[in-house]
């Protein structure tokens, strides 16, 4: 070990001494009564000590003062370097700070809200750029030019050079524009099976909801296909009383709420009256004497009881 380690090891005496200039710098600092008892004396090189305070305050709970003094060579009085609050061993600390991209998810995103899309995104590849680059067998192509030129062909009523561009109207960027495909960016392969994972995890067949189902989704009614390269494996639910109602589920899904699973039978209808016109039924005018519960002669006032 050299004499130099040494020395930064073993604490100057003048400053290991000034605890006094260390308080009243960590007091002037800090709010009155928040810096409490001495902790530690740390050296940190030649002629140069750190003294830690312990913090009081609630919001800083661990937290030690540290003052810092030094000395020059051969001087006899310590000077002040800084006053800081650092973390101690045991110091509440803030979480480790994570990039917004990292934390985000799902269902944070509010109205008014931006999320910008990084340029280089593995989810998205270039879609249609919008130049209206033409076919390299096209009469106005460069290649076609110079084959014309060295052959001297007369395809064209004058020299290829000279030829109208295509019309703004029937260009390449309108047409893609009218049909909808003109977009800078478009799914990636690696953008498509990451989406289909999720959708996959949350309306799938592993879901207990698609194990309990009596069928799956590519035979329900209620299921409403989608265009693309997902619709072969995904579409959209459109029963408003099953949990997947309006969400992008797979055909391998299902619930109770499948159209085919269960069919309400039609209530029972009465039969319509049959007449029969062929017998006739004798109902005298009179009934008979000994044909009710009654008798025939009305009982006196005193027989029903009435006073």
């Amino acid at each position: 070990m050299s004499a130099a380690t040494t020395r930064s090891r073993t604490p100057d005496r003048l400053c290991a001494e000034a605890v006094d200039i260390a308080r009243a710098a960590a007091d002037e600092a800090a709010a009155p009564g928040v810096v409490g008892e001495h902790v530690e004396t740390v050296v940190e090189g030649d002629r140069v000590v750190t003294h830690l305070f312990e913090c009081k305050d609630f919001g800083y709970r661990g937290w030690r003062w540290a003052v810092t003094v030094a000395r020059a060579s051969r001087a006899k009085y310590v000077t002040l370097d800084e006053v800081v609050l650092l973390p101690g061993p045991d110091a509440l600390l803030a979480p480790e700070w994570v990039p917004w991209s990292e934390r985000l998810r799902p269902g944070d995103l509010g109205p008014g809200d931006l999320l910008p899309t990084e340029s280089d995104d593995l989810r998205l590849e270039p879609g249609f750029s919008g130049e209206d680059a033409p076919a390299p067998n096209s009469p106005v192509s460069d290649d076609m030019a110079e084959l014309v030129e060295a052959e001297d062909v007369e395809l064209t009523a004058g020299p290829v050079s000279e030829l109208p561009v295509v019309p703004s109207r029937g260009s390449i960027a309108s047409v893609a524009e009218e049909l909808g495909m003109r977009r800078a960016r478009v799914l990636s392969r690696y953008g498509l099976h990451v989406a289909a994972d999720r959708w996959e995890e949350g309306f799938g067949a592993k879901t207990p909801m698609a194990q309990a189902a009596p069928a799956t989704c590519v035979s329900c009614g209620f299921l409403c296909p989608i265009g693309g390269s997902l619709g072969q494996a995904f579409g959209v639910c459109a029963n408003e009383f099953s949990p997947a109602d309006g969400r992008v589920v797979s055909l391998s899904y299902g619930c109770g709420g499948h159209s085919e699973a269960a069919v309400m039978p039609k209530p029972p209808r009465r039969a319509e009256p049959v007449i029969d016109e062929t017998v006739v039924d004798v109902l005298p005018l009179r009934p008979e004497p000994d044909a009710g519960s009654v008798d025939a002669v009305a009982a006196g006032p005193d027989d029903l009881g009435h006073s």
